[in-house]
């Protein structure tokens, strides 16, 4: 009688299955952005547009416009062409914990010059502190 002998089947997947284990956390791929902390935060579920402020924005005065880097001179015109298209006139902004208070109103002013109708902040839940 033959019968098919499925342990190495069974090995060879078992050993997939951890070399997937331990890429999938190093295939994330984004800006590191450092955000604040909020005990009331909650998830956001719909497909929004996000700008992301890193620390080296001090430096360089670059942010991201989704995945883009754009120059903060360039912001407001880059804004205002992504609105002309958008029913949902809103902009939900990362910046990094780090960044002054001033940097990050600069922002939201120049992204309400360009016809930005509301400014969200992004947090992270306290759940996730770091």
């Amino acid at each position: 009688m033959a019968e098919i002998n499925v342990v190495p089947l069974v090995d060879v997947m078992l050993v997939l299955l951890i070399v997937f284990m331990i890429a999938a956390p190093m295939l994330q791929q984004g800006i590191d952005v450092n955000l604040p902390v909020a005990r009331r935060a909650s998830a956001l579920k719909d497909e929004r547009l996000f700008i992301s402020i890193p620390l080296s924005y001090q430096a360089d005065g670059v942010l991201y416009f989704g995945a883009d880097p754009v120059p903060f001179s360039a912001l407001e015109e880059r804004a205002r062409q992504s609105m002309l298209e958008r029913t949902d006139k809103q902009v939900f902004v990362r910046g990094d914990g780090d960044l002054r208070l001033q940097e990050l109103m600069d922002v939201m002013d120049t992204l309400k010059l360009a016809g930005v109708e509301r400014v969200g902040i992004v947090s992270q839940p306290a759940t996730e502190i770091r």
